[in-house]
């Protein structure tokens, strides 16, 4: 019957230990220990009167003095125990030292147990089992330390601590352990020669927390040696963003398509038809708008495979859908053609430059002398924009944007527009490296439709006297241009004056008496007034009704100074409404740096309108305006020479939409002459620009030839010539 409780107690011992290894619940309370309550159970059945006759199954203590400086301070020794036929055998197991607590490893040597001990039975019963239950007990510790080191030894080693990175705080905590610990292991000690199960508890909770602060103390030693590592900068590579390299090395700049690329047509999505945020694909040419996931660029790009596009407004260039910004040298052409830049030292040379350009097609051209495109109806546009793109000072102005950049209009102004279309369109024309040979005005005329309020159409052709009138005077408003001749470019360079004398004519019907007396009255002395002009409008003679007998006089023809004389501030002209008519003479008195004089060819009737096709016999060069000037008003002028540097003609009848214009344009740098009608350019003759029918003249001021009357008084002038203008061709 001992044997069957000694192993119902082994069992019962074995199973409480490894449940409670498996549920770390070491550290509760006393009461709840179910160690304790089983050695508890034992010792209420011991007899008291059997206490002295019971041997201590421990052993001798462990001398403090002589201990074996051994891991968790445990020592081994040998134990007798009696069996079966009253003999001993020896057994060795761990035997607890006063300084040992940790008890948290008893746990793990339950499994250890496998056979019951077998007691004497020379011993009385109550004693057999108090002795079993705590050989029992210190074997199970025993096996269960000696299983947690073969345990810790399996584990890799952790990395020896590094006294360089340990701090004075950490010091002072470890030597407090130290002290707290030994503390810990005297009144373990003392409690355990007590008997009393109440200090396994105690000595688990203390081990377990010197065990947790220990790994405390080892944990962040090893992150700080890869903080180090890290912190060698020689070891480390920068990291380079990947938007940066792609953006250097786009794999898609071989599909642009620069014969494709036009962008003189107005900057509007062709989806949406919109002008914000428009975007041009460099592939096909076409503008699309946005360039989200949702926009029409980005549906082009994934349905076409088209995937480099530019932004006309921040000229930047970008890869769809992948949505990156592409920064690329190769590209800085394109930029140039969509908006050209001069310098001022370029400006200068322009004039003297006599250097063929190459398209990107290999045609070659001269900048300038650039064809424009007719949309339809509007070459009366296309010829005055090329006559205004060779007056030097109105180029030279419109080639730099910060000249006209700055200039503040009031909100909701559109007649400003005018003005950066006028720029652009000047640039253009004017670009050294386009890649074609022609430029398309559609911007040009689409500003010109919105400003005028549709009174200038593309679709139908119209006069170019009243589109050229109507510009100049736009441009001049738009530059915040007054009455003062130099408040703008406009005015600067076209704008002259001249005197304006009128009286009324006398009735026919009166008598002489009648009229002396009209003649003293304030209606009918002759008054003048001084005005401002843009341009000189020329009177052709009326062409004869019939032919001579000859039939030389079919195409009349008139010499230039027989149309000027009109401005001599002599010759009369009556000028005739339903109630009166008047008498008109006009002088000049300033002479601006270019002349536009205008042959006035058409007239209108109640029933048609005629054209006068009477040639102008006019010269090339050495035109002199000064002797349409008073002296008075010709010795204030330092030149008054003149040269012609464009012609604009008219051919065909008269009716709108019959007839075709064309302009004759010098390039100064190489001294020719060209003809441009709408996209076709061809070299002319100065011979031949005079047998056409002019319809529109500018005149150049010549400054290397000076006026020899300036300075000189009235009376020390010489006599004016008979006939104006020497006819040099």
């Amino acid at each position: 019957m001992a044997e069957n409780e000694s192993r119902e107690f082994a069992n019962e011992l074995k199973g409480i230990l490894k449940r409670k290894r498996d549920s770390s619940h070491l550290g509760k309370l006393d009461d709840d220990n179910p160690i304790r309550s089983i050695l508890k159970k034992g010792k209420s059945s011991k007899p008291k009167e059997s206490k002295e006759e019971s041997f201590d199954t421990r052993g001798p203590k462990a001398d403090p003095l002589h201990e074996s400086p051994s891991k968790k301070g445990i020592l081994k020794s040998s134990v007798v125990v009696p069996t079966q036929q009253g003999n001993t055998a020896q057994r060795n197991i761990l035997q607890k030292s006063p300084e040992n607590t940790d008890v948290a490893l008893v746990t793990e040597q339950a499994k250890s147990i496998t056979s019951p001990i077998k007691t004497p039975r020379s011993i009385s019963q109550p004693q057999v089992k108090q002795e079993i239950r705590d050989e029992l007990y210190e074997i199970a510790e025993a096996e269960l330390l000696s299983e947690e080191q073969e345990l810790a030894e399996q584990r890799p080693p952790s990395p020896p601590p590094q006294p360089k990175q340990a701090t004075p705080d950490a010091k002072r905590d470890t030597n407090v352990d130290q002290e707290r610990v030994k503390e810990e292991r005297r009144s373990s000690s003392s409690k355990h020669k007590s008997g009393s199960s109440k200090s396994h508890s105690s000595k688990k909770e203390k081990s377990s927390d010197r065990k947790s602060k220990a790994d405390k103390n080892q944990e962040p030693k090893q992150p700080a040696n890869i903080v180090d590592d890290f912190d060698d900068d020689d070891e480390i590579e920068p990291i380079q963003d990947p938007k940066v390299d792609r953006s250097r090395s786009c794999p898609y700049l071989d599909t642009i398509n620069r014969s494709l690329l036009d962008f003189d047509f107005e900057k509007l999505c062709s989806v949406s038809l919109s002008h914000i945020n428009v975007y041009a694909c460099l592939v096909c040419g076409k503008y699309f708008q946005g360039r989200g996931k949702m926009s029409h660029a980005y549906t082009h790009s994934v349905q076409d495979s088209h995937h480099v596009f530019l932004n006309l407004l921040t000229h930047k260039f970008y890869c769809l859908p992948d949505n990156y910004e592409i920064i690329d040298s190769s590209l800085e052409d394109i930029i140039y053609v969509l908006n050209p830049t001069f310098t001022i030292d370029h400006i200068k040379k322009l004039d003297f430059t006599n250097k063929l350009s190459r398209a990107y097609d290999g045609t070659t051209y001269n900048p300038g002398i650039v064809g424009l495109n007719n949309i339809k109806a509007n070459d009366y546009c296309n010829v005055i924009l090329q006559a205004l793109s060779h007056v030097s000072p109105l180029r030279n102005y419109f080639l730099q944007e910060q000249n006209y950049k700055k200039i503040k209009r009031p909100p909701g102004d559109q007649m400003f527009l005018i003005v950066q279309r006028f720029g652009e369109l000047i640039r253009k024309l004017w670009n050294p490296r386009n890649f074609k040979a022609h430029v398309s005005p559609h911007e040009m005329l689409q500003s010109v439709v919105l400003c005028s309020k549709k009174k200038f159409q593309i679709t139908e052709q119209g006069d170019s006297l009243d589109f050229m009138s109507w510009f100049l005077n736009a441009l001049h408003q738009a530059l915040n241009g007054t009455r003062k001749l130099s408040s703008s470019i406009v005015n600067k360079t076209f704008r002259g004056k001249m005197r304006v004398y009128t009286r009324k004519v006398l009735p026919v019907e009166l008598k002489d008496e009648e009229k002396e007396k009209l003649l003293q009255t304030d209606e009918y002395t002759e008054k003048y007034e001084e005005i401002p002009w843009l341009y000189l409008t020329c009177d052709l003679p009326p062409p004869p009704l019939y032919p001579d007998e000859l039939r030389e006089n079919i195409i009349p023809q008139v010499p230039f100074s027989t149309i000027l004389a009109k401005f001599n501030g002599i010759s009369e002209k009556e000028y005739k409404t339903h109630k009166d008519s008047h008498m008109k003479r006009f002088e000049l008195t300033r002479l601006p740096p270019y002349i536009i004089c205008y042959i006035k060819r058409f007239t209108k009737n109640y029933f048609i309108q005629e054209k006068n096709r009477t040639i102008v016999n006019f010269p090339i060069k050495n035109i002199d305006f000064g002797d349409l000037l008073a002296p008075e008003i010709r010795a204030q002028h330092k030149n008054t020479t003149y040269d012609l540097m464009a012609n604009i003609v008219h051919d065909g009848e008269p009716k709108s939409g019959k007839g075709t214009y064309r302009v004759h344009v010098i390039h100064k740098g190489l001294g020719k002459w060209y003809e441009m009608q709408d996209l076709h350019v061809t070299d002319i003759l100065p011979q031949m620009i005079p047998l056409s029918e002019s319809y529109i003249q500018i005149f150049e001021l010549r400054r290397d030839i000076p006026n020899p009357t300036f300075g000189m008084a009235v009376e020390d002038q010489p006599p004016q010539p008979e006939n104006f203008a020497s006819m040099e061709v």
